[in-house]
């Protein structure tokens, strides 16, 4: 038997205003899915982009939901599925696909790969500011880049949810962040969360470049972990010490990106979905993330607590701004 729940829908590409909350069926699960009451949304920025139509895949037109990450209850299973039980408190991300399975919404019905384990002592609204940070985080640097104990690793766009999140996991390392915001307003924040020394650049690489410098000792940094690519890219490379890599997770600025000549170094673009993929990858970065939640190591830094699904579009409308440090939550 179906019912209905809440959910954030729009029928068009555009700013914060296309959205609009629906009643939509929410049937039974079906065999290795999971039925999941929503308690928090943790927003991303694939989520603007999705949503004005400029994201990596299109949304799927008239009606398309929204959505990668929530934290909530098991309210029901579907057969087969033996590793979730109902009232286990849960996490959404992996593989979903958003026009489709989006969860912004009440509740939600998912396949079980999308729907991981909470810890019980992580409240509801760390939850949903923690999956899709945390993991990105320990994929690029840990797994694809292979950070180690001791060395630099420089993070752009550190206010950002995953800048915060890579702070946090370079130190459990034991490595050394160091972290590039635009404004001075951002530094204390940065430093508090656990970065080593904070850049303050106004968008200038080269100044990025010539600090990082300075604070290495001339080395250089051994990974640089970067979220904007453009025309930054080349003079920010330079920060590279001899033989490191540069992780691009994002590219912000879409314009072309030159390649400079201190070789040798890698370049690895990242995307999370890849890791998050397979079981592996899944049980890897899961176990990273609730290890770090469950001792308190991991704090994700949340910006602001929306009270209520209907503050979706001012949810929005703070995560174009660039004004906070963190993530949004909306608990619903």
């Amino acid at each position: 038997m179906s019912t209905t729940a809440r959910t954030v829908l729009f029928h068009e590409t555009g700013g914060p205003e296309v959205l609009s909350i629906e009643d939509v069926p929410v049937p039974a699960p079906a065999p290795g899915q999971v039925a999941v009451r929503v308690e928090a949304l943790g927003l991303n920025r694939a989520e603007a982009l999705f949503r004005s139509g400029t994201y990596y895949y299109q949304p799927s037109l008239p009606a398309s939901r929204l959505g990668y990450e929530a934290s909530g209850v098991v309210e029901a299973v579907g057969e087969g599925v033996t590793e979730l039980a109902v009232g286990d408190p849960v996490t959404t991300g992996p593989g979903i696909e958003m026009s489709a399975q989006g969860v912004y919404a009440e509740r939600v019905v998912l396949p079980e790969t999308a729907v991981l384990p909470r810890p019980a002592s992580v409240d509801a609204v760390t939850g949903a500011a923690s999956w899709l940070t945390y993991t990105t985080a320990y994929g690029a640097l840990l797994e694809t880049a292979g950070l180690r104990p001791g060395d630099h690793v420089l993070i752009t766009g550190a206010s950002s949810g995953v800048g915060t999140a890579a702070i946090q996991v370079a130190r459990r390392i034991g490595a050394i962040p160091l972290a590039t915001t635009r404004t001075e307003a951002k530094r204390q924040g940065l430093l508090e969360v656990g970065a080593a020394e904070v850049i303050v650049s106004d968008g200038d690489a080269e100044t990025v470049a010539k600090e990082v410098g300075r604070l290495t000792g001339g080395r250089g940094a051994e990974v640089i972990f970067d979220a904007i690519g453009g025309p930054g890219f080349r003079p920010l490379a330079g920060a590279l010490a001899e033989g490191g890599s540069v992780v691009a997770y994002g590219w912000l600025d879409r314009r072309p990106a030159e390649i400079p000549w201190n070789w040798p170094f890698t370049i690895h673009t990242y995307a999370n979905m890849i890791l998050t993929g397979t079981p592996g990858g899944r049980r890897r970065s899961t176990a990273f993330l609730n290890a770090g939640l469950a001792d308190g190591g991991f704090r994700p830094v949340i910006a602001e607590v929306f009270e209520g699904l209907d503050r979706i579009r001012d949810a929005h409308r703070l995560m174009e701004s660039n004004r906070h440090t963190g993530k949004i939550v909306v608990r619903i």
